[in-house]
């Protein structure tokens, strides 16, 4: 005569602890979803078991998470700034958009692309009103095999000389400034006159700010203009330009920074290149090749 016993898998014990969590999981429809619940649950024990976490260390940890989830708003996402400082968000764009050689490379959106940029002429200034060191950029959009792409939509945003977006400051800074949507010409080029971007630190006034603090880390990002390019049969393209000579290249707080999208801004002495684009003399100057991939 069988027993209770005799139909029970095997109880909950230290040592298989992650074989029986996981197959609890077992009947999951989606064969996604299961594989993620399964292989997350092994990661996780083995962490637990490797660094053997304490009751009180693992109060704290739920402290925290908790806190993490207080601190999110409709404007602010504690849980992405958490990901950016472990590099986990990094790490998902780097899986997520390989490219072939040539193509730029991509990097994190952001927590501040979350307003629509205004419709910009080709030149126009978006900075109005800002002070800083004024900047010309030159821009082309191309395919990998050097085709110039024309009608491409590129997307722009950025700090001001003080390190703040225009949703950081609502009741000094007019909506829309440092941000612009520019068409390319018919020879793939898009040009605006801007400021030159500070260094800033991400935020530091919640949970993930209290950890750089405990880790001694600093919060802070290098100077840098975000762009986002698309075209028809090509894959959008997500990306940071970085001011060459910048602080915390070497650093960055999200771990943003790629060498290839390190580029020079330069003061250029050039009356003509200047009168031609409304700029001072002499001026800053940056030039941008964005490359972008042939959808797959």
């Amino acid at each position: 005569m069988s027993s209770v016993s005799d139909h029970l898998g095997p109880g909950f014990t230290e040592e298989a602890s992650a074989e029986v969590t996981a197959a609890a999981f077992d009947g999951t429809p989606d064969a996604r979803l299961r594989e993620i619940l399964q292989r997350l649950t092994h990661h996780v024990h083995a962490f637990v078991k490797d660094i053997g976490l304490t009751q009180s260390e693992w109060e704290q940890g739920i402290e925290f998470l908790t806190a993490t989830g207080q601190k999110c708003d409709a404007t602010r996402q504690e849980f992405i700034l958490l990901s950016d400082v472990f590099g986990v968000s990094m790490l998902v764009d780097a899986i997520t958009h390989r490219v072939p050689r040539g193509a730029t490379e991509s990097t994190v959106l952001g927590p501040f692309h979350m307003t629509e940029s205004p419709r910009r002429e080709l030149g126009e200034n978006i900075s109005a009103g800002e002070g800083g060191d004024p900047c010309l950029i030159l821009g082309t959009v191309r395919s990998v095999d050097g085709e110039p792409i024309p009608d491409a939509v590129v997307d722009v945003w950025q700090a001001d000389d003080h390190g703040f977006y225009d949703v950081q400051n609502p009741g000094t800074t007019p909506a829309g400034n440092l941000r612009g949507l520019f068409t390319t010409d018919p020879k793939g080029s898009f040009h605006f006159r801007t400021i030159v971007p500070a260094p800033y630190p991400i935020p530091t006034d919640g949970p993930v700010g209290m950890l750089l603090e405990r880790a001694h880390r600093h919060p802070y990002r290098p100077a840098h203009i975000h762009f986002i390019a698309q075209a028809d049969g090509c894959r959008p393209l997500i990306t940071h330009i970085f001011v060459a000579g910048s602080p915390y290249l070497d650093s960055d707080a999200v771990f943003g920074v790629k060498d290839s999208l390190i580029t020079a801004f330069r003061t250029i002495d050039d009356p003509v290149l200047a009168q031609r684009y409304g700029m001072p003399n002499p001026c800053t100057v940056a030039r941008i090749d964005l490359v972008l991939a042939a959808e797959s």
